[in-house]
């Protein structure tokens, strides 16, 4: 096979892959030698194995070849005794500089990282900086190699130059600069050691590459036929136009001339490739000196819509709005000249859709715009399929998540939208990484409830402890129970640098937990200063067990992970991390076998670069991190479905449609960040790298690559004040160049979306704006429908099973504080209330209305028990119950004399001790009614409630009293007392007691079939208004309706979200109502002393 060096150029990237596919074909010397092929992406690798099939009928023993590792396989054929990592290896160079900086620090010239580090406690920042000087170094190498030679001669004495000479003269310097020196000697001189090169090595598809690189594969042409296959997007010599900007900077340099773009030879060329092409522009001006073979196979985009004409604009190097004089135009002029100067038909901006603009409200928005409109690009074109679509955006793992909620969320399988996510971050792409990292975390972390709850939902870590979700439901119970916010304990708080309380921690919850299995029926008693919690079934002992095991393990994790060790041993222990926390699994096996191959990396690093240093876990948690993000999982590109992933340099893949999202003006194109001790940046040169530049290029790319639409999005109005906002400046470049050639205004081409997807106007026929949502419509519909909406239950369902029919007293006065509750809650399931957050992770700081009054509430029972207020105290501290410290004793006191207060009231009442609780078992009707009253002394049952009366405390004491009434036991009486904070109810003998509690349970049993018109504040109301007040039942009804609707100083009972539900388009005060109103209230206001 002839060395040679053969260029092949086309605006169209699957010409290229064509006369790849041709030299393929062409069958190697030996036929177990590779194709060699270099690429810059994985997406790039999967693209050209798939045309290379379609063209040859096979894509087999090809190599893809990113181009470090061309370099590298190069250098190995040089070096066979070559090691696999270099010392001079980003990785390995990093702990060699942690290894050498700290002795250099004293140095004259390393005063600014002396400051840096004088408060490194953890390494951490050793770490960051000798990680980024060994990048810049590593960046050197590749743009500044004659700047490295020199240093290595003793040229310079800055402080970079004095540590590379330490890196270098503790070893022989064989980095890239210098096996590329040997390399070029060899070939010059054609050594026998260069016979087993490849026969053939083919760059495809990349759009810019060093000169470092470049010059290499040069060389090799020598040896081997190099192949060279480059988009350009222009067939015409563009390496000498200027961009807007650049003409003004020149204008301004050169003010004293006249004509400067005529004397100065200014040339935009076309206004798009100028300001866009910087990148390619300078790569093919340094393609343009090489000696070669040039196959230039251009080829028109033949298209008459607005994206073609731009293409074509490119190609042919022309711009429609700059006039035959070449002055540059105002906006107004561009209009006017791109009407008159188009050369063929144009589409009106209604009918061309080949360049949509989209503005949006947020993330989220542009996802379900863009769903929408893939919907009507699948309508419109029947040919097309999910796989002819790209979308990309500059922060995908930002925009996955609202991905994954729209196009995973519809329900309607004529809707759904097959698709994958490339491209995200490794913690993001994979869950079981992601909780190993998590525990990792804990050693610096407050060891939160919702933290250590969160592992259990990675898969694997529960399966190892066997916890199943019923096992995860009682351990979240009882911690919540025990107070548990965070903290391991007294000691790991002083360690974060915080008070060190033992309240709220994990090991207090424990030994309460632990201390009440053992010593059942303790609870409120002290034990050694721990309070125990005695609510434990036998049946789930087994359940916490499992629990407690996990939090142990946890426990010993944090603290091993809190001590110094050097690279090995962290390999070592992370490895046993993950041989305690994941089970076997069939869906973590790859993401394992990763992380496994990574953190083997920590003993092959150490070994390479000699450090042995005892290091911090902070330091190994960021190399690790670093590491991940390099590993490319090498899912979700280009599969059956619509492709998602992150804007990326050579990404310019040609797809069918175009997609991108997130073009906000400050996301992109994104800005070079370099750092200050950056020798590069402080001298740039032709050919430096620049992340702004490559972003313009890659939209370039984008916009030539796509064939039949470019589809573009952005956050264009503010979700606050619907005020406006730019799209990225490149989008505007578009939109200005599609105003000056084709005459098309920025509004015409951009459409401005509603904030919400339900608003009325994508289903209004004058509206241009569209929606597929059946969800989003029905939502639309219902607005209009709210005056006809109806209530959830127009019919009485079956009656329930008999079983319902055995309930014990409790349940009686549940049912009766609020039926519409109970129907929904028991009956039909349906829970509507927020239940108390288990994932709580901060202590009390002040008490809420509800916590006051439980806390009250035990403060009355533990006084009148006979408990000390000091010994209360300690209980509530025990208990996690009241704020640290100080704090904590002041509200205690302050809710302690309240209370007193209270007790007195009590103790005025309960002169006798009380009596035996009773046990409570009726038959009743059809009913069985079981329970126990406790609280009853010589003279009445007592009944405590610490707060205002309310008709549900009074109810619930009724039911309790014609239960003890209807028992007629001889030795208890007759009578019961409700104590509330500002009021003393007694309830006398009720001679019928029996048949009310039949009324009651009847009630009860109607209110299992459909909600009961029954609502103590408003029924009360209304019923102490027609039976004591003895007001008309128009007046009664009024006073309940304000009970009912509320004011604005109180709420009212319609606010219930059940009543609300259940009663919803109609008046539930109705005459049901007011009869069972009265038929309640009447016995219990005529036994009751108000």
């Amino acid at each position: 096979m002839t060395p040679d060096l053969n260029i092949y150029t086309s605006n169209r990237l699957e010409i290229l892959a064509r006369e790849l596919a041709r030299i393929v074909l062409q069958p190697l010397p030996s036929p177990i030698a590779p194709e060699i092929i270099v690429v810059q992406s994985r997406g790039m690798q999967r693209w050209i194995s798939m045309e290379l099939a379609r063209h040859n009928g096979i894509c087999a023993n090809c190599l893809f070849l990113f181009p470090n590792a061309l370099l590298q396989l190069l250098f190995k054929r040089l070096l066979p005794d070559l090691p696999d990592q270099s010392l001079f290896d980003p990785d390995a160079l990093t702990f060699r500089i942690m290894k050498i900086l700290p002795g250099c620090l004293h140095r004259p010239g390393f005063e600014s990282l002396q400051h840096y580090l004088d408060d490194d406690a953890d390494n951490l920042k050793l770490f960051q900086i000798s990680e980024k000087i060994a990048y810049l170094f590593d960046q050197y190498l590749i743009f500044r190699p004659e700047m490295i030679f020199g240093w290595e001669k003793g040229r310079k004495s800055h402080w970079q130059a004095q540590l590379w000479r330490l890196l270098v003269n503790a070893t022989e310097p064989a980095h890239r600069a210098r096996l590329r020196q040997d390399l070029f000697d060899k070939i010059k001189n054609k050594t026998q050691s260069m016979e087993n090169f490849p026969p053939r090595v083919s760059i495809f598809g990349i759009s810019y590459l060093p000169w470092f690189h470049l010059e290499v594969f040069v060389a090799i042409s020598r040896l081997t036929q190099a192949n060279l296959f480059m988009m350009n997007p222009c067939k015409e010599h563009w390496a000498d136009i200027v961009s807007n900007t650049q003409i003004k900077k020149i204008h301004q340099k050169y003010q004293d001339i006249s004509n400067r773009d005529a004397e100065l030879h200014l040339d935009k060329g076309n206004t798009l490739l100028a300001s866009m092409g910087a990148l390619g522009r300078d790569f093919f001006e340094m393609i343009s000196g090489l000696d070669g073979r040039i196959y230039e196979k251009y080829e028109d985009p033949g298209g008459r819509d607005v994206l073609a004409g731009i293409q074509s604009d490119i190609l042919y190097l022309r711009d429609r709005g700059i006039p035959d004089d070449g002055d540059i135009l105002n906006s107004s002029e561009l209009e006017n000249s791109a009407r008159t100067r188009l050369n063929h038909r144009q589409l009106p901006p209604d009918t061309d859709s080949s360049i949509q603009v989209h503005s949006c409200h947020s993330p989220m928005r542009e996802i379900e715009v863009l769903h929408d409109n893939l919907l009507a690009m699948f309508e419109q074109d029947p040919q097309l399929k999910p796989q002819d679509i790209i979308v990309m955006t500059p922060d995908i793992e930002s925009y996955g998540p609202y991905i994954q909620a729209v196009f995973d969320a519809q329900i309607d399988a004529a809707l759904r939208i097959p698709f994958s996510i490339a491209d995200m971050g490794v913690r993001k792409a994979s869950h079981g990484i992601d909780g190993f990292f998590s525990i990792l975390d804990l050693a610096n972390s407050r060891f939160s409830v919702p933290g250590i709850l969160a592992l259990l939902e990675v898969p694997g870590i529960k399966e190892k402890y066997n916890l199943s979700a019923t096992d995860i439901e009682i351990a979240e119970r009882w911690i919540q129970a025990t107070n548990i916010r965070w903290g391991i304990d007294a000691q790991h708080r002083s360690k974060l640098g915080l008070p060190p309380f033992a309240e709220n921690t994990w090991r207090a919850g424990i030994e309460r937990l632990l201390l009440g299995y053992a010593l059942p029926g303790s609870n409120q008693r002290m034990f050694s200063g721990i309070l125990p919690y005695d609510h434990i079934e036998g049946s789930e002992a087994k359940s916490i067990g499992k629990f407690l095991e996990f939090i142990d393990r946890l426990f010993n994790v944090v603290n091993a992970l809190q001590q110094k060790s050097t690279l090995k041993d962290w390999h070592t222990m992370l490895v046993d991390i993950l041989e305690q926390f994941f089970a076997s699994n069939e869906e973590l096996v790859r993401e394992m076998e990763v992380l496994r191959r990574r953190l083997d990396d920590l003993s092959k690093i150490q070994d390479v670069s000699g450090f042995n240093t005892a290091i911090e876990i902070e330091v190994v948690r960021s190399y690790l991190d670093n590491l991940l993000k390099q590993e490319d999982f090498g899912t979700g590109f280009i599969t059956t479905g619509v492709t998602f992933c992150a804007m990326l340099p050579m990404r310019s893949i040609p797809f069918k449609v175009i997609c991108l999202v997130g073009m906000n003006s400050d996301a992109f194109p994104r800005e070079s960040k370099t750092l200050g001790f950056d020798l590069m940046a402080q001298k740039p040169k032709i050919g430096d790298r620049s992340r702004r530049y490559d972003d313009k290029y890659l939209f370039l790319e984008a916009l030539i690559s796509a064939r039949d639409k470019l589809y573009l999005s952005y956050v264009g109005q503010s979700i606050q004040d619907n005020s406006p906002a730019p799209p990225s400046v490149l989008v505007s470049e578009l939109l200005d160049y599609i105003s000056a050639a084709f005459g098309f205004s920025s509004e015409q081409l951009i459409t401005r979306h509603r904030l919400q997807a339900f608003s009325p106007a994508y289903f209004s026929k004058e509206s241009d704006l569209f929606s597929y949502s059946a969800e989003n419509f029905a939502a639309v519909q219902s607005r209009h429908d709210l005056q006809d909406s109806k209530p959830l239950i127009s019919a009485a369902l079956p009656e329930p099973s008999l079983e319902w029919k055995h309930l014990d007293i409790d349940t009686l006065c549940t049912f009766i504080s609020n039926p519409t509750k109970f129907f929904l809650e028991k009956r039909l399931g349906i829970y509507l209330t927020k239940t108390d957050a288990v994932s709580e992770e901060k202590e009390n700081f002040s008490l809420s209305g509800l916590d006051k009054y439980i806390l009250g509430q035990d403060l009355v029972n533990s006084r009148v028990s006979g408990t000390t207020l000091e010994d209360c105290l300690a209980v509530q501290r025990a208990g996690g119950r009241l704020p640290h410290g100080n704090v904590g004793e002041l509200v205690y006191n302050e809710m302690s004399v309240d209370a007193e207060i209270f007790v007195r009231k009590i103790k005025d009442h309960t002169k006798s001790e009380p009596l035996e609780a009773l046990k409570v078992d009726l038959e009743i009707a059809e009913f069985h009614l079981t329970g126990r009253i406790s609280g009853i002394h010589a003279d009445a049952l007592i009944r405590v409630s610490y707060t205002s009366e309310k008709p549900k405390y009074l109810l619930n004491t009724w039911i309790y009293h014609l239960v003890l009434c209807a028992l007629d036991e001889d030795k208890y009486p007759g009578s019961s007392l409700l104590l509330c904070k500002d009021s003393v109810n007694e309830f006398e003998r009720v001679s019928n007691s029996t048949d009310i509690i039949e009324y009651l349970l009847s009630l009860y049993w109607q209110g299992m079939s459909a909600p009961l018109p029954f609502f103590p504040e408003s029924s009360f109301e209304y019923a102490k208004r027609v039976l004591i007040k003895k007001q008309a039942e128009s007046v009664a009804l009024r006073a309940a309706q304000q009970k009912w609707l509320g004011n604005d100083f109180a709420r009212g009972e319609s606010e219930d979200p059940y009543y609300n539900l259940c009663f919803r388009g109609v008046d539930p005060l109705n005459e049901a109502f007011q009869n069972i109103a009265v038929s309640i209230a009447a016995p219990l206001l005529n036994h009751c002393t108000l």
